[in-house]
């Protein structure tokens, strides 16, 4: 049994009817997919796919964090659904039916994964759309687990067997519970290692970096420390103060989710003209279509948007399961009108916190977590989201770009045309999550938002291909 980090039970214990942690992707098939052969492929390959064999134990009293136990048999019966658009079955409709799904919870009692296989749409395409709870995976696992059912040639590899494993080490409810008081018993020390590593970032933690004061003992405190031990110092960065906007606040139980695909050869054409990067590129095309969806409600603000971007602290060859993920924040310039200038503006601060990751990696996340006794990190979460409900929060929106394999993959032999994400919004993070994957040339986007603060979310992926192509007929002139 693997317990679970105190990330992972972060991402149990905010969830709430409307706050809901589920991960997601949507593949696009270009033709037809049997329920059948589904069930085939996920029999001989659930072996690669750990999060899919492992349910939830919890701690008696929430004493500490729950484990992952491995679940003799999976009932694919229950996981694997089927279901069909009605005619003519557009990618709109594909979109109502993901938002509906997405915004479901995971019965925590079974493994805690979905699959849905999706008929009807035009084309004659087929879609598949795989659901995890975050707790589970983080981007780089998430990756892997789907992995696990790709080809990279129409006939499907064949995949040895699972090997025979050792029965897995049980522990027992009383076992957990004296580990769990030992824990409660320690945490004074977590508490006083969290300030020490804390005090020196209090600039780029949401909430602490708003703080009066904040920046000020950030900067000196990591200067000293710099000093004392020799290292390059650490850019400082400026207070990002988050904006109001229509998607502030609390969000409801419903979703709207949105996809489209953006040409990876346009956005590479756009990086060479003006000497930035892909994730540049990425970004400012962002703020682009932020800026216009703004503008369009009378909405938009004087200073920029303030957004968070996720980044894996996993380093290479690490196998190890559970999250490893931080997220810094950073401006996205929406209140500037000239898009070459919002470029440059946006690769500054990109550069920015770039550099100051590599210097010194954002642990924050981590260390607040494991701050927190068990029994008190749902409480405190809770708490958070209430204390944000109803204002502009930390952040305004989650932005984030995922790289991926450049070649053509297949399910069960049926090719993957794209897969887009869908993530995750939350009452602190923002109504709205603007999520990329690079496949195949393409840069495959999914956009889920809060269905009553963004309901024309299909809107937002139009401006997303009109702000590409504004920046890719600035670098023709070039």
């Amino acid at each position: 049994m693997r317990q679970l980090s105190a990330v992972d039970t972060q991402f149990l214990n905010f969830e709430t009817s409307t706050n809901v942690a589920n991960i997601a992707g949507l593949a696009i098939l270009s033709g037809g997919l049997t329920r059948g052969d589904l069930l085939s492929l996920l029999a001989r390959r659930l072996h690669l796919a750990a999060p899919f064999r492992r349910r939830l134990a919890l701690v008696p009293f929430g004493l500490d964090h729950p484990y992952w136990t491995e679940e003799g048999r999976i009932d694919l019966d229950y996981h694997v659904r089927e279901l069909a658009l009605p005619a003519p079955g557009t990618d709109e409709q594909l979109g109502e039916q993901v938002a509906r799904l997405h915004a479901r919870r995971l019965d925590r009692r079974r493994p805690l994964w979905e699959m849905y296989l999706i008929h009807g749409l035009s084309g004659g395409r087929t879609a598949l759309y795989m659901k995890v709870h975050h707790a589970a995976v983080d981007g780089v696992t998430g990756a892997d687990v789907l992995a696990a059912l790709l080809d990279t040639s129409p006939e499907p590899a064949e995949i040895a067997m699972a090997p025979d494993k050792e029965p897995e080490e049980r522990i027992d409810t009383r076992e957990m519970m004296v580990r769990g008081v030992a824990n409660v018993v320690l945490n004074p020390a977590n508490t006083v290692r969290f300030l020490a590593n804390a005090v020196p970032h209090l600039d780029e933690i949401p909430v602490l970096s708003q703080l009066p004061g904040a920046g000020l003992v950030s900067r000196v405190t990591r200067d000293l420390a710099h000093r004392l031990s020799g290292e390059a110092p650490v850019p400082a960065l400026p207070r990002m103060t988050p904006p109001r906007t229509p998607f502030s606040g609390r969000i409801t139980g419903h979703r709207r989710f949105a996809f489209t695909a953006l040409p990876l050869e346009e956005v590479k054409q756009v990086k060479n003209a003006f000497g930035v990067t892909v994730n540049d590129v990425v970004m400012t095309v962002c703020a682009g279509a932020l800026r216009q969806w703004l503008l369009k409600h009378d909405a938009l603000p004087d200073q920029p948007l303030v957004a968070g971007v996720p980044f894996s602290l996993r380093t290479p060859g690490d196998e190890s399961g559970g999250n490893q993920v931080t997220i810094m924040i950073t401006t996205l310039a929406t209140q500037v009108a000239d898009p070459l200038e919002r470029l440059r503006a946006v690769h500054d601060a990109m550069a920015l916190i770039k550099d100051r990751s590599s210097l010194a990696p954002a642990r924050w996340i981590q260390e607040v977590s494991d701050m927190m006794p068990s029994a008190l990190t749902g409480l405190a979460a809770r708490a958070a989201f209430n204390l944000f409900a109803g204002t502009a929060g930390p952040i305004n929106v989650v932005i984030s770009n995922v790289p991926g394999p450049q070649l053509p993959l297949y399910v069960s032999g049926v090719r993957l045309l794209s897969y887009h994400p869908v993530s995750v919004i939350t009452d602190v993070s923002g109504g709205l999550n603007i999520t990329v994957f690079s496949y195949d040339g393409s840069l495959d986007v999914g956009v889920i938002a809060c269905r009553e603060m963004v309901p024309d979310v299909w809107v937002v992926t139009d401006y997303l291909r009109d702000a590409l192509s504004e920046l890719k007929l600035l670098a023709e002139q070039e």
